[in-house]
């Protein structure tokens, strides 16, 4: 791979990146269509607590599982082919719900199972951008891609004010017919960037090459618990407020929301510190961050100002972390396999954020208290802290080279 993509009749790095920004916002937004219509399914059709929480993990698993063959293939094919692809096979499952699987459980969750698609959409952008720019400034273009994951925001703001206005079938509509338009404009203008590193091996031979890495396993860790924990606050936070400090559900959920949004603006702060100090400085100060305001508020103190101070400030430490880790799979990970690392790396942070929702509701249910479980992750963010200081600062310091197996 070359350090420096040449421009190529006309279309930058900067555009390339933009374009698949809005990809995988866009395609994020797809994926969460479900969640916001959770109490409305809920009631239209008599569903459960456990059936309305299957209802909106399944996307969530589905996608978080599915960036791993995709982050393969987009190694093999390349972005100019996958951002298409996977726009445009989103639009048949949201054009299902929309106009016939809102009748069932059964039909919903078939739905949202391949609703699930748009998800994968971060391994493929992560490997694309990667490829368009030199090393020196992935970090930053990683981690401006990585805030496309504010897609989801689009689906909390407009799903339920639009089935308002205009019916069920409305933001599906509206939704597949972004999709559309956007699969045509990625087939227009995406180009695989020049000198790109092309996958050789065969699927399953890569993907078993992967997991040899260590890089793939020490981002894993890393992953699930800076986006995990961003995944896990944005899907708890409301339930917290209201519970633990007895807030309106409006009041906690407009917090949770700028919670999430300093989240997303961090990440990319994230990846260009990761480009000016390196990601292993970043990591090691976002988890002593993290370490300490989990143990502040393990403690529940006034929410203002202190438990204020301490969300906020995990969510700027979660949303850089997200962001560095990233920044450190860009610069020690092999150019023929970013796709592979990246597919299961972002496995592990979408399915890290499933854990701590459900651990903080049995430890509540136990003790009557969060301090608890936000203690528990204070001495996780310790243990990962450790794990950087030592692991992750040998391996970001050999490089690239000693990441092959059996090569030193």
């Amino acid at each position: 791979m070359t350090n420096a993509p040449a421009v190529t009749g006309g279309r930058t790095p900067a555009v390339m990146l933009g374009l698949a920004t809005l990809g995988f916002a866009l395609n994020f937004w797809a994926w969460a269509l479900l969640s916001p219509l959770g109490p409305r399914f809920k009631e239209l059709l008599g569903l459960s607590a456990a059936q309305q929480a299957l209802l909106v993990a399944v996307p969530v698993i589905v996608g978080s599982l599915g960036r791993i063959p995709v982050g393969a293939l987009t190694d093999r094919f390349g972005g100019r082919v996958m951002f298409p692809l996977i726009s445009a096979a989103t639009i048949v499952p949201v054009l299902f719900i929309g106009l016939a699987g809102q009748t069932s459980l059964a039909a919903l969750l078939a739905g949202g199972f391949f609703l699930g698609i748009g998800g994968t959409a971060f391994a493929v952008g992560v490997p694309f951008v990667n490829a368009w720019f030199p090393p020196h400034r992935r970090g930053l273009a990683v981690g401006v891609f990585g805030a496309g994951m504010g897609g989801t925001a689009i689906s909390a703001l407009t799903t339920v004010p639009l089935v308002r206005a205009g019916g069920p079938e409305l933001p599906f509509l509206i939704t597949a017919g972004v999709l559309a338009g956007y699969a045509v404009l990625a087939w227009l203008v995406l180009r695989d960037a020049p000198g790109r590193a092309v996958a050789a091996q065969p699927l399953l031979a890569r993907m078993a090459a992967t997991l040899k890495l260590p890089v793939t396993w020490q981002a894993c860790v890393l992953y699930a618990l800076a986006f995990g924990g961003y995944v896990a606050f944005s899907v708890y936070l409301p339930a917290y407020l209201q519970t633990g400090y007895g807030l309106e559900q409006a009041d906690a959920a407009n917090r949770m929301a700028g919670f999430v949004v300093l989240a997303v603006l961090m990440r990319p702060v994230g990846g260009w510190l990761s480009d000016r100090v390196g990601p292993v400085p970043v990591l090691a100060a976002v988890f002593a961050v993290l370490t300490v305001m989990a143990g502040v508020q393990a403690l529940t103190p006034a929410l203002m100002p202190v438990g204020t101070i301490a969300f906020l400030t995990m969510a700027a430490a979660l949303g850089a972390g997200s962001g560095a880790t990233f920044a450190l799979v860009a610069q020690v990970a092999p150019a023929d396999k970013v796709g592979s690392v990246t597919g299961l790396v972002g496995a592990a942070g979408g399915l890290g954020g499933f854990v701590p929702p459900l651990l903080m509701g049995f430890v509540y249910g136990q003790t009557g208290s969060y301090g608890p479980g936000l203690a528990l992750l204070a001495g996780t963010a310790v243990l990962i802290l450790l794990l950087t200081a030592t692991k992750v600062r040998a391996l970001a310091a050999r490089g690239a080279g000693a990441l092959v197996p059996g090569r030193r």
